[in-house]
């Protein structure tokens, strides 16, 4: 990539020298099963890669956004987001965008280039999102135009302008896909833009749900755009979602696999695992099978005599503890480690960044809030756990190590759908829906989705220890990132303005967005 970038910027006239002096070390020093040329294709797959895999390649990074999310403790050392300490953002994830125009400009057909033109607007409103949830209002309109318009300090957008954009960009995505033709370089869902619309309006749903304390605003028109937005094309089942698939090739392998034969994680370490109450609790009190397939049992109760079919057989600890008394937990032994299929198995399931089952519990929700009718809640959070729960199943191979003889089939999903149906006043009901996502979401979801919807409707419930929150305060937990160090350095008034503009008390932590006020 950094070679074709160089070779697009040099002078002609240089170019065409240093062509005309190299072409026999060229010859020499091509690499034949490479190509040298750009294409929309190569551009394409780098930005569809880095969405979705590159963030999460390895086993420390993968860990993160669960150690956020209370799913995980980990035993190498004491990590800052386990105990919500905040550092600063970046903002990487925008750079990116500026292979789009490239990308454009080598499509080779109209409908191609419209197709090429959607991705790019479904990429740009994704890591946009992904970013303004992390730091509040942020440069948008006039982001990554440092080659093109020579602004290389941005101004910030408000927040509200950031979401009206993101709005706006999946709404052209829609539109594009349904003109476009299949393209190449997509190593997701190999081009199809069907499929693509589809995650477009999924994802717009999600984005459209973030903004749920946001109904009264007349620009957003929050419900309306909904339930619009809902009556689109949208994802079908799990072969929709849209993650990565693993395979055995060196490199290409699930980000925890510790297999012999070259795995390319030789220093995985899963023993310094420990899942946590706040995933192992409601599964054992619900009776959740998913439960046999996420964990081990843990060694001393299985030497006190509980089988590995016993649901009571599976510890989980508090996250919030002290690091000096989850060690002492570790030493002993008493707790449940993951399951041995996540390490034994180079493609173990696909790691979704954006599932179909997280659709379906939207659209539980927004039928719960009244946004839309027509389909009862229970249908969706049903549909949402059946996913789930099929998802798990098909990719766990019928391995007793794997299942526990407790294997999920349609008749357990059956029944346990009925258990677990929603019931109660509002707050019950969402509080159900908010955890059967968060059981759903155990290694997949990897934009921390679980941290988010804690920090939008309070569950699924974080215990706040005092003694050991590395926030300041200790007696709250952070609600954002700080703003990154280069923006510090190198785009200090617009950054200030933005600060004073958001957060009075400065740049911190605990500053409340405008995503999270009410109206």
């Amino acid at each position: 990539m950094k070679r074709t970038v160089l070779k697009y910027i040099l002078p002609v006239t240089l170019a065409t020298t240093l062509v005309a002096s190299c072409s026999k070390f060229d010859d020499i020093n091509t690499n034949p099963n490479k190509t040298d040329r750009v294409t929309s294709a190569t551009l394409a797959t780098g930005m569809i890669l880095n969405v979705t895999r590159s963030s999460i390649a390895t086993q420390k990074t993968f860990m993160q956004p669960f150690l956020l999310g209370k799913y995980i403790t980990w035993g190498e050392g004491q990590e800052d987001l386990q105990y919500n300490r905040f550092g600063r953002a970046n903002f990487s994830r925008i750079t990116l965008l500026r292979n789009i125009d490239p990308m454009l400009k080598y499509a080779t057909t109209e409908q191609m280039r419209k197709s090429y033109k959607a991705l790019g607007h479904f990429i740009s409103a994704w890591q946009f999102f992904q970013t303004t949830m992390q730091v509040g209002d942020m440069p948008y309109s006039q982001a990554g135009k440092g080659e093109t318009d020579n602004i290389i300090t941005p101004k910030y957008d408000s927040q509200k302008e950031v979401f009206l954009g993101i709005l706006a960009q999946l709404d052209s995505a829609n539109n594009l896909f349904s003109q476009g033709s299949n393209f190449d370089g997509d190593p997701i869902y190999s081009g199809n833009v069907d499929t693509w619309r589809r995650l477009a309006n999924s994802f717009q749903l999600h984005v459209l749900m973030n903004l749920c304390k946001k109904t009264g605003d007349a620009d957003l028109k929050v419900i309306e755009r909904f339930k619009e937005v809902a009556q689109r094309p949208l994802m079908r089942s799990y072969a929709d979602n849209f993650g990565m698939t693993y395979n055995a090739t060196a490199g290409q392998n699930y980000p925890w696999s510790d297999i012999p034969a070259g795995s390319g994680n030789p220093n995985v370490k899963s023993n310094y695992v420990m899942l946590s109450a706040n995933l192992i609790n409601p599964l054992k009190q619900l009776k959740d099978r998913r439960l046999f397939y996420y964990a081990k049992p843990s060694p001393v109760q299985l030497t006190a005599g509980k089988s590995m079919s016993d649901y009571d057989a599976y510890i989980g600890a508090e996250v919030s503890n002290a690091f000096s008394d989850l060690q002492t937990m570790r030493v002993l032994k008493d707790y449940s480690d993951v399951n041995n299929r996540y390490i034994n198995m180079v493609n173990t399931e696909p790691v979704s960044v954006f599932a179909y089952n997280e659709l379906q519990f939207i659209l539980a929700e927004a039928t719960l809030r009244g946004w839309i009718s027509g389909t009862p809640a229970q249908t969706y959070y049903a549909n949402g756990i059946t996913d789930a729960m099929k998802f798990t199943a098909f990719y766990t191979p019928d391995n007793a190590d794997y299942h526990h003889n407790m294997k999920i089939d349609d008749a357990y999903i059956q029944s346990y759908v009925t258990s677990v149906a929603l019931t109660g006043d509002f707050e019950t009901q969402l509080s159900q829906i908010i955890t059967q996502k968060y059981l759903s979401n155990f290694l997949q979801a990897c934009n921390y989705t679980a941290w988010y919807e804690n920090r939008r409707t309070g569950y699924p419930v974080f215990i706040l220890n005092s003694k050991t929150n590395l926030n300041t305060p200790t007696d709250k937990l952070p609600v954002r990132w700080l703003y990154p160090t280069a923006e510090l350095n190198y785009n200090t008034k617009n950054l200030n303005d933005a600060i004073v503009r958001q957060f009075p008390e400065g740049d911190n932590t605990n500053g409340v967005m405008w995503l999270l006020k009410a109206n």
